[in-house]
């Protein structure tokens, strides 16, 4: 079946000659329509903007394009394969934000072959970036790996104007969260009395348990290549990114390896390898454990051989079971959303909305074990969280407002 789908896949695009093209908004038939879209007519418009730079979200596409940034240092599960080889991944990430959520996205493949300071990597992306940015109404930054991408979103967002966001991790926080949320209900389990286990510590998985933590989950252990993340053991610390999550995890400061960290957990989220979690690990979770074997193409363990070890709900990033944990269920919506809202920033208050629109799209009557979350193909769920995005955004900007009004009335008394 695989094997079946590469091949048809490598046809697809072969025929097409990649996914993606630029199509016209107005005809350009005529002499009027040519001094219309170009010269001389087009010089109003630019002066405009030169005046005021805000226009131009007026009269470009600017409101409604998106950025598709990546190094291909981390792409799918095909590891560091260059910028041009992962312009594939890049244009299918622009038509499923066309096709879910009616935003235009473009792909920009950045070349850092032949540079080895990791610093001058960071350096190169941020610069590039910053340098198009004008053409952009929001950046999305895909396949990067770690913790070079923390880095790289980290610097964007404080040197930019407009809104950034890593998918890989808070596109993937988002879904898992919500998806949790769903499943900790099946189960009739409270967020905040949760153990969970996280296996990988990059991107995803460093997002997902930041996320949990702001969602209220209070038990959480991260295990990585040199086992579970623990602040008293500096050897479990690869790198920064696991020093800071170190100092906010594993309260019980436990030790050992996956098998360990399993012991007792309510859930365990694998973002990490195939079949790295066993029938004997699941054993030793509580009473109808949770499992998100969200590996691809092949899940840390396949739903059937989890369930009949006692696991009560299981979700996977495959479309060929239920409880697909799927991006594309939160960024085309959220970056509907904070374009539609002229938003600045991917906020966590914005995050937060997402995540509760999200688990909220399917009623809690329709909840049971194979259906946590709603199909990646059902297209009204872009604009469900875009519209919860737009609503939190005019609240904050209206409570900003007021407060405002309430500070200058106080200095006129």
């Amino acid at each position: 079946m695989a094997n079946d789908v590469n091949e048809m896949s490598a046809l697809l695009h072969e025929q097409l000659r990649g996914k993606i093209s630029i199509q016209s908004k107005v005809p350009i038939k005529t002499k009027e329509d040519l001094s219309l879209a170009y010269t001389p007519g087009v010089a109003e418009p630019c002066r405009r903007i030169a005046a005021n730079p805000g226009d131009a979200y007026k009269y470009t596409s600017k409101g409604n394009m998106v950025a598709v940034v990546t190094d291909g240092s981390a792409v799918l599960g095909l590891g560091d394969i260059g910028s041009l080889a992962g312009l594939p991944v890049m244009e299918g990430k622009a038509i499923l934000f066309k096709e879910f959520g009616g935003v235009d996205a473009f792909p920009i493949c950045i070349d850092t072959s032949g540079i080895t300071d990791e610093a001058q990597i960071i350096d190169t992306i941020v610069e590039t970036v910053k340098r198009i940015a004008p053409a952009f109404g929001a950046i999305n930054l895909e396949d990067i790996k770690a913790p070079r991408c923390f880095e790289v979103e980290k610097r964007l967002k404080n040197e930019l104007n407009i809104p950034v966001l890593h998918d890989d991790q808070h596109g993937t926080a988002i879904v898992v969260a919500a998806g949790l949320i769903n499943a900790s209900k099946v189960v009739g389990k409270k967020l905040e009395d949760l153990t969970v286990t996280i296996n990988g510590v990059g991107a995803a998985g460093s997002a997902i348990a930041r996320m949990l933590l702001k969602l209220g989950v209070k038990d959480i252990r991260l295990v990585d290549m040199k086992g579970i993340i623990n602040k008293n053991n500096p050897d479990t610390m690869l790198n920064a990114n696991h020093a800071e999550l170190a100092q906010i995890t594993n309260l019980k400061n436990q030790s050992g390896g996956l098998a360990e960290a399993a012991i007792g957990a309510d859930v365990l989220i694998g973002v990490s390898k195939a079949n790295l979690f066993t029938q004997d690990m699941i054993r030793t979770m509580t009473k109808d454990p949770i499992v998100f074997a969200l590996a691809n193409p092949n899940p840390e363990i396949l739903p059937d051989e989890a369930k009949s070890a006692g696991v009560a709900v299981i979700a996977t990033g495959r479309s060929d079971f239920p409880n697909q944990v799927n991006n594309v269920l939160a960024f085309p919506g959220i970056f509907k959303g904070i374009l539609s809202a002229m938003a600045n920033s991917f906020s966590d208050g914005i995050m937060m909305t997402a995540v509760k629109s999200l688990a909220g799209y399917i009623p809690e009557g329709q909840l049971n074990a194979n259906n946590i979350l709603p199909s990646p193909l059902d297209k009204n769920v872009a604009q469900v969280i875009a519209n919860a995005v737009i609503k939190y955004e005019r609240e904050q900007k209206l409570n900003l407002s007021k407060s405002t009004m309430n500070t200058n009335n106080k200095f006129e008394k």
